[in-house]
């Protein structure tokens, strides 16, 4: 029997579809990866808002984890929505305990504005999580909320990607700053920042850091170099974008199967 690449995303559930956990397995599955779950939080939302959390005790969470690691494994984490101080604590002592470093999503706010972090979580996430990232990939309003500045430039993104990097973080991919009619990512190595500039879409974006970051592992888990799966990710979730599906009256779920009749990636 041969090997299939295994990846755990340790994140919120989405019972819509359209982000967290939900969209983390549909992409491990486009990419052809075996995906396992630890899930954090539940909640209630749709295309349109979050009415409810209920957050998982933290000793659950870290049952999960263990149930996982210590049978199936993984090639490869990312990590979601966190919500607490007290889950993010669990997270990072067991990423530390079975020497994973992961993809850190710092999923904080929803697009619509839900809180999907606790405010006084801010800095226990930058202290642990940071130190626990393989690659973090925060949007511009999570990065300016990591590192206490406003981001109005290239330059910005830069300094905040620095910023990150010094905390812990090996690799940094601060996401959508808007210019005309192109958007710009930064990915940062410790050593040389390179812009990274995609066109711009409407629309169809519910779910797209989900479904990037959870790319991104994919990709590592298959033995990728991280640049490249990062490059393959940003390719995926373009695509992913512009093609949206049709659900919900609120914003559209990116399309999680733009890419399921490739046949190599």
């Amino acid at each position: 029997m041969s090997h299939i690449p295994r990846a755990l995303t340790i994140a919120g559930s989405d019972p819509g579809g359209g982000a967290g956990i939900q969209a983390d397995l549909k992409t491990f599955t486009v990419f052809q990866v075996y995906g396992s779950t630890v899930i954090t939080s539940l909640t209630a939302q749709n295309t349109i808002e979050v009415t409810d959390i209920h957050p998982l005790p933290p000793e659950f969470v870290g049952s999960q984890i263990d149930a996982v690691l210590s049978d199936i494994g993984t090639d490869s984490v990312k990590t979601g929505m966190l919500y607490d101080k007290d889950i993010i604590e669990m997270v990072a002592d067991k990423l530390d305990e079975y020497s994973l470093k992961a993809v850190v999503d710092p999923v904080m706010v929803t697009k619509r504005g839900d809180l999907l972090l606790k405010s006084d979580a801010v800095d226990m996430y930058r202290k642990r999580m940071m130190k626990m990232a393989l690659i973090t990939t925060p949007n511009i309003r999570e990065a300016e909320v990591l590192t206490s500045t406003d981001i109005r430039s290239v330059d910005d993104m830069i300094s905040a990607a620095e910023d990150l990097h010094a905390t812990g973080a090996e690799y940094v991919v601060i996401k959508g700053k808007t210019l005309g009619d192109k958007v710009v990512d930064v990915f940062y190595d410790g050593t040389d920042p390179k812009v990274i500039q995609g066109d711009k879409f409407s629309g169809n974006k519910h779910g797209s850091g989900c479904t990037f970051s959870a790319a991104i592992s994919a990709m590592l888990a298959k033995g990728s170099a991280v640049e490249h799966a990062v490059d393959t990710a940003k390719r995926f979730i373009e695509d992913a974008i512009q093609k949206g599906t049709a659900v919900g009256s609120g914003e559209h779920p990116v399309d999680h199967c733009v890419w399921c009749k490739e046949k190599d990636f």
